[in-house]
């Protein structure tokens, strides 16, 4: 495994624990009417590789997945990053 994609995977592991602890706050928040975190602010953090980490969270605390707006920009956020991350594999496997 080349040294790069190492750091790849670290800075998605990283940045999915930041996604899902994030998520898991604001949810709480909302609950008890608190300190809400920001949707620019979710999004940023899953652009950031941090979209497996917020997916999962989705999901445990079943929050933001009836927002069909957020939602839109949550999924373009996770294609653009299958896309990136495709072109990056195929042309270090010399697929593409």
């Amino acid at each position: 495994m080349p040294p790069w994609s190492i750091i790849l995977v670290g800075v998605y592991a990283v940045m999915s624990i930041v996604s899902f602890v994030l998520y898991g706050w604001d949810k709480r928040s909302a609950a008890r009417s608190g300190w809400r975190t920001r949707e620019r602010t979710l999004l940023i953090v899953d652009a950031l590789g941090g979209w497996p980490g917020g997916l999962a969270a989705q999901q445990v605390f079943r929050h933001k997945r009836k927002k069909r707006s957020y939602m839109l920009r949550f999924w373009a956020i996770v294609i653009l990053h299958a896309v990136i991350l495709t072109r990056i594999v195929g042309r270090a496997t010399g697929a593409f």
